[in-house]
């Protein structure tokens, strides 16, 4: 019955430290970074509205209205388009309003890709027949490529730094554990 009184601190005080330590490793701190991403997403919105190629805009391309149509829009401009809308912005504000570190992971994993795929549109809008109808690259395209590109960076340092904090609080669970188990002994031998 001794025992019981000496082991129950000591799992309460275990609970507790791993209840802390999965709250820390689900969740991410941007800091600063947030205002970065959050200015990156308004870009990103203000990419769609500005020319991707010829008269087509953004919102064009998203939608394969008329005027992509016209433009003859590429496969990866459309791919480009839709990974920006749903990974630069959509899943870029669920994280950074959630807090969530596996969100912040899909934000990340889904602006790389989209950053492949933006250098594909760009790359397809100048390798274009001459004689097509189609323009080069636009401005919109551009910036959306370039601040995708500024969102996957800021999106590894978000989630690294998210690691190295995961680091700090097991390595604090194991001393305070150690520390228990220490006191422990101590206790029952004293």
């Amino acid at each position: 019955m001794i025992k019981d009184k000496h082991e129950d601190p000591i799992e309460h005080i275990r609970k507790d430290i791993e209840a802390a330590e999965r709250k820390v490793t689900s969740e991410i701190d941007p800091g600063m970074r947030a205002v970065v991403v959050a200015v990156g997403v308004l870009v990103l919105l203000l990419s769609f509205t500005l020319p991707h190629t010829g008269s087509a805009t953004g919102w064009d391309v998203l939608v394969g209205n008329d005027a992509a149509l016209a433009e003859s829009i590429a496969l990866p401009s459309r791919i480009f388009v839709w990974l920006a809308l749903v990974f630069g912005v959509v899943a870029g504000m669920l994280a950074l309003v959630t807090r969530r570190w596996a969100i912040a992971w899909i934000a990340l994993a889904g602006t790389a890709v989209s950053s492949v795929f933006g250098m594909l549109a760009i790359w397809s809008r100048q390798t274009l027949d001459p004689t097509s109808t189609g323009g080069g690259p636009g401005i919109g395209l551009v910036i959306g490529w370039i601040t995708v590109m500024v969102l996957t960076f800021h999106w590894i340092r978000v989630v690294w730094t998210r690691t190295s904090v995961q680091l700090a609080a097991e390595q604090a669970r194991r001393e305070q554990t150690a520390e228990a188990e220490r006191r422990s002994i101590w206790g029952d031998d004293a």
